[in-house]
């Protein structure tokens, strides 16, 4: 494991990331146990650049994760992420919240939560439509001046959206979803990250566990799993996606790897900027993701990949129709 600069504001971090979401939330049922074990083996294997966010349980993970950074803080580039509000009595019910005040009360949660007085890179989870980018990112500059955040992260913004907040403060990474079957951001984002010196976060790089070959029904998902609602594992769309990713398999094989290390050793190569941080809350999926430092990928395996995957190969909106206007926002 090989630790990169992670924008042009001094921080560094692992090249392989680690998001920590399904440990709490979202991907049906899950074991703090478990995952403080995944934690600590992550530190074992280099893996130092976590990822989580205070909507995630609403608030568990960071609980979780902080748990975690009494023995590893030093060691670690921790992210987190405010701007998506919960209900915590109904977290279906969520909005949106960039007020420079809402940014100030919320890195203080944080703080406590995670156990640290420090979060080197505190990024807008989702762009408020209600407030001018320039205000919200006024305020996180206040917070690195204080010491509190060491860098400003954006995710799911523009490329406008992006030059905007960067000529307000300089912007350590922007975070957005990546992968064979979402690339969206080679349209425009990734060209001004190079631009400006921005490091790219991907993720969901493994199409939310789709990419791994791991899922090959609906009912491998749990009922309470939210890509149950996802339209990529829905009817037709599952089968189609399905019929994609059996030809990285494919191409794995012939590689004698896996193709969830196939699908992140061809994130890393698009860029030297670019961090994948795929989530996992199994050790053995863990070391699976970590055995993709060892994939090298020729030209020719490029092309290939390019030739199975174009942009747009993957059938169905990333998102449910309503979520989909708050990202590339």
């Amino acid at each position: 494991m090989k630790n990169k600069n992670l924008g042009s504001q001094g921080l560094q971090a692992s090249q392989l990331g680690l998001g920590c979401m399904g440990m709490s939330d979202f991907y049906g049922a899950h074991n703090d146990r478990e995952s403080l074990e995944v934690l600590d083996r992550a530190v074992e294997l280099g893996i130092t650049f976590w990822d989580t966010a205070d909507a995630y349980g609403p608030h568990t993970n960071e609980e979780l994760v902080g748990k975690a950074l009494k023995k590893h803080r030093s060691k670690i580039t921790l992210a987190t992420k405010f701007g998506i509000v919960r209900d915590p009595n109904d977290p279906s019910k969520r909005g949106i919240n960039g007020r420079p005040e809402y940014v100030k009360s919320s890195v203080e949660g944080s703080l406590k939560r995670l156990g640290t007085d420090q979060i080197d890179l505190y990024y807008l989870h989702r762009k408020d439509p209600a407030t001018p980018i320039e205000e919200t990112v006024g305020a996180m500059g206040e917070l690195v001046k204080q010491g509190k955040i060491r860098g400003i992260g954006l995710s799911e913004v523009s490329a406008e959206t992006l030059r905007k907040a960067h000529s307000t403060h300089p912007i350590t990474a922007i975070q957005s979803e990546y992968s064979l079957w979402s690339r969206e951001p080679e349209d425009e984002v990734l060209k001004v990250c190079k631009e400006l010196g921005i490091a790219f976060v991907a993720y969901s790089p493994l199409g939310r566990g789709f990419l791994t070959g791991q899922i090959k029904t609906f009912e491998d998902l749990d009922q309470d799993d939210y890509r149950r609602l996802s339209p990529r594992f829905q009817g037709e769309n599952f089968q189609k996606n399905l019929d994609l990713v059996s030809k990285i398999e494919q191409l794995a094989e012939e590689k004698n790897c896996r193709a969830s290390q196939l699908a992140l050793a061809w994130v890393m190569a698009q860029g030297e900027n670019i961090f994948p941080i795929p989530g996992t809350k199994r050790i053995k999926y863990l070391e699976e993701n970590a055995g993709a430092l060892d994939v090298s990928l020729s030209q020719k395996d490029l092309e290939a990949l390019d030739a199975i995957a174009p942009k747009g190969a993957a059938a169905g909106l990333r998102y449910p129709e309503a979520m989909m206007s708050i990202v590339n926002a």
